[in-house]
């Protein structure tokens, strides 16, 4: 297996996450080569024009040519991608995603023919706008990134995940797929929900009150803000890890429905003391 700086780099899939990779690659100077691998024809032309990869091509077999492929597209595209990147990859190439969900696609990775080296990663970044437009060398830095490494996964293959991770400006971490996803949902899924939902009150709202929007400002932008986010990007999510969402909304509908109760209720003893623990907890969290 070669060095990150020895390896030829094919990001597939040069939306956020994908051109803030070729980006952060090309200005640290960490690799051989960076190959670009989009459908869409004006993001080809523009990143071959700005230097940012040193090819780029619609067509999936060009991963043949690198030594470490990341698969930086929505979860369900990753998972059909998959076995074509393993058709047609050299033997010791290294085949990392950074998909949102992890359980689905280290499974899926377990198919993977034995000459590949697969690993599993999630960045713990975005932004709620897409595109290669919106892509910064940046977006890594000083991120949490997850790496979920198979059974069959090697240490050399960590290690090289690890220092990728590294010339990012990112901490690495090794977590299991499950926990990853069960972490995840609460952190990260549950929240985008919860502000798609709270935007739809709000909308309905303003259906029937033209100055809702007129009155909306700071906290209603800070907290609906994830509900404009990519919507196949977190279908894609969401459906690949039903289970802990589905239970997480449940539990915070309870939460909700308590809160609901203690206002009409006007006991505000008591909403009082679960609104200092909620807002002592907060500020526990990020000192």
């Amino acid at each position: 297996m070669k060095a990150l700086q020895d390896s030829a780099v094919a990001i597939v899939g040069l939306g956020l996450m994908g051109g803030s990779l070729a980006l952060a690659l090309r200005e640290q100077n960490v690799c051989r080569k960076i190959i670009g691998v989009t459908r869409n024809p004006r993001t080809r032309a523009e990143a071959l024009a700005r230097g940012v990869v040193d090819a780029a091509s619609a067509d999936l077999g060009l991963v043949a040519e690198a030594d470490v492929v990341v698969l930086a597209t929505p979860v369900r595209t990753i998972l059909s991608q998959l076995p074509q990147v393993g058709a047609v990859a050299r033997a010791g190439t290294v085949v990392m995603d950074f998909g949102s969900t992890k359980r689905d696609i280290v499974a899926a990775m377990q198919s993977l023919p034995p000459h590949i080296e697969p690993i599993g990663a999630h960045p713990m970044c975005g932004k709620e706008t897409s595109g290669f437009e919106s892509s910064e060398a940046s977006l890594y830095r000083d991120a949490v990134f997850v790496l979920t490494p198979l059974g069959r996964t090697s240490p050399q293959t960590l290690a090289l995940a690890e220092s990728l991770a590294a010339a990012l400006g990112a901490h690495p971490i090794v977590l299991d797929a499950a926990r990853h996803d069960r972490i995840v949902a609460a952190v990260s899924h549950l929240p985008f929900a919860l502000s798609a939902a709270l935007t739809a009150t709000a909308d309905e709202l303003a259906r029937a009150d033209d100055q809702v929007n007129s009155l909306a400002a700071s906290g209603f932008r800070d907290t609906s803000r994830l509900a404009a986010s990519d919507v196949t990007m977190m279908l894609d999510i969401l459906m690949t890890n039903r289970e802990n969402v589905t239970d997480l909304l449940r539990a915070c509908g309870h939460h909700l429905d308590e809160l609901a109760n203690l206002i009409a209720a006007g006991e505000e003893p008591a909403l009082r003391l679960r609104l200092e623990r909620a807002a002592e907890s907060r500020r526990g969290w990020f000192k």
